[in-house]
């Protein structure tokens, strides 16, 4: 007897494959210095950033930049510019950044006032810091044939 398995199947198995070694590279402790440095200074934050519901979904959203700079590199490798990459995810970028931000507005209970265009573009440059590292260790993973 043999087992059948699907191409989507196949495909989905190694994607995880890549996925766990790609975050083995990645430390708990960078993930609680980048929210603290990204929003432990704002107003709102000080108010909410110490409850670890609120933490975990920041480090679930950086992983997901993280991993989607990871996979995006492959274009990079072949020679694409990184603005031309950056490019091609622009849509899953940006829903990574309007959920985090909605996510934190919702659970500010309101007290981000004047302050919400500054979150925003916290969590713009906190979606960007995590793409690019994780865009920056997918290419060396490549160069070293580590994929």
């Amino acid at each position: 007897m043999t087992v059948i398995t699907t191409f989507k199947e196949k495909r989905r198995d190694k994607q995880l494959k890549y996925e766990r070694s790609v975050l083995k590279d990645l430390s708990v402790k960078t993930l609680k210095e980048r929210v603290q440095q990204y929003f432990g200074s704002t107003r709102i934050a000080q108010s909410f950033v110490m409850n670890t519901g609120i933490e975990e979904a920041c480090y679930d959203v950086a992983l997901e930049a993280y991993l989607l700079g990871a996979k995006f590199s492959k274009f990079g490798y072949y020679g694409e510019n990184i603005d031309d990459v950056r490019k091609r995810c622009y849509r899953e970028e940006k829903h990574l950044i309007d959920t985090l931000y909605n996510f934190l507005l919702y659970w500010g209970n309101g007290e981000e006032g004047t302050m919400s265009e500054t979150l925003y573009y916290s969590c713009e440059g906190y979606i960007d810091v995590w793409w690019k590292e994780g865009y920056n260790n997918g290419q060396r993973r490549r160069k070293l044939r580590l994929h």
